[in-house]
Parts: C-alpha cells; sequence; structure tokens
C-alpha cells in the first residue's frame, strides 16, 4: 500500500454545483468534478442551500452552513465520499422535514416563521 505524499498543499479557489455534480476549482489549475450523489446533504439541499458555501481556512475544505456540510479538499482528492452513516443522514432529514412543516404552519396562520419574528423596536427620544 502506497501512501499519498502531496507537495504543496490543495487550495480551493471556486467552486460550481450543480444537481448532478460538485466542481471544484483548486489553486494550482486543476478541477475536480465528482458525483454530487457522494454528498447526500447536498443532494436533499435547495439549490439556493447548495449556494450558501464558504471556503475554510485558506481554502483546505468547503462549508455550507444551512446544510451543516463539510468536505476536505484532502478527501476530495483521495476520492472520499461522504462519511455520514444512514442513521445520521434520517436523523438530519426528519430535522429538516420538521421545522420545514413549523415556517409552512407559521405562515398559514399568517405569523413570521421561527427565528424571523421582527422585533419592535423603540426610537431614542428627541431632544
Amino acid at each position: 500500500m502506497s501512501t499519498l505524499v502531496l507537495e504543496v498543499e490543495p487550495a480551493v479557489v471556486d467552486l460550481t454545483i450543480s444537481s448532478k455534480e460538485l466542481a471544484v476549482d483548486l489553486a494550482d489549475g486543476r478541477r475536480l468534478v465528482v458525483p454530487l450523489e457522494w454528498y447526500p446533504r447536498l443532494v436533499h439541499g435547495t439549490a439556493q442551500e447548495r449556494k450558501n458555501w464558504q471556503l475554510l481556512g485558506n481554502g483546505y475544505a468547503i462549508e455550507w452552513p444551512d446544510l451543516d456540510e463539510h468536505i476536505g479538499i484532502e478527501g476530495l482528492l483521495a476520492g472520499r465520499r461522504s462519511g455520514e452513516s444512514r442513521k445520521s443522514l434520517n436523523r438530519w432529514l426528519a430535522g429538516r422535514r420538521a421545522k420545514a412543516t413549523t415556517r409552512r404552519r407559521a405562515v398559514i396562520k399568517g405569523e413570521n416563521a421561527p427565528n424571523t419574528r421582527v422585533k419592535p423596536t423603540r426610537l431614542p427620544p428627541r431632544h
């Protein structure tokens, strides 16, 4: 068995994501393209959630905060898929469904969705 030794730490500079694949552009000019099905949280996310990503550190990983997904570049280079268990994914999906149901009910009742309530503000008195 051989060990991969990297001459330069890989760093992401940009990415493109579609409903079928994740394409990552590296600082050294390479482009990695992997099936989105490797990362179930990205598959189950909305297009808007998938667009909300950020680089961690100097581009050593990508984070999707809305989906609680983090993908390290070295893992991508090594061809590693998500290591999340089926049980963990199902628990995450159940939580998403519960939040979506709560938001729909709030909208039907004419309320603001949870965590988006607008608090009245008081302006300071004029002098």
